[in-house]
């Protein structure tokens, strides 16, 4: 997951001020560049950004998931896929595109992360 610091622009431009840098320097550090941002000055950056009033971010795929009153979790995945948990059954059913693929029986909660990234990965 991508990682950035979210900050207003007047605290960039402070920021940039007080280091005596570019504010393409200050934007590098708080994105994390990979080439750029990963210095001890970009650190000092991040730490000042932080003092701002910045926020870490990160960027993550978005999943919607509904606990509806049937006893169901429902759960819809960026690329297509629904799990469909049956709370009372203790089953999950994965489905990709309306066609069920997989079918898990006796599901406990410390197998849903393994699930999920199963069901992440098809395509």
């Amino acid at each position: 997951m991508k990682r950035y610091i979210h900050i207003r622009k007047q605290d960039r431009l402070k920021i940039a001020k007080a280091f005596s840098v570019t504010e393409r320097t200050v934007f590098n550090a708080i994105i994390y560049d990979s080439e750029r941002g990963n210095s001890d000055l970009a650190r000092k950056i991040r730490k000042a950004a932080i003092e701002c009033g910045g926020i870490p971010m990160v960027e993550a795929p978005e999943v919607e998931t509904l606990h509806d009153n049937d006893n169901y979790i429902r759960q819809y995945m960026p690329n297509g896929v629904l799990l469909e948990m049956d709370k009372n059954a203790g089953t999950c059913d994965v489905w990709l595109r309306g066609e069920k693929v997989r079918r898990y029986e006796n599901v406990a909660v410390s197998q849903i992360n393994d699930i999920q990234c199963w069901a992440g990965a098809l395509k």
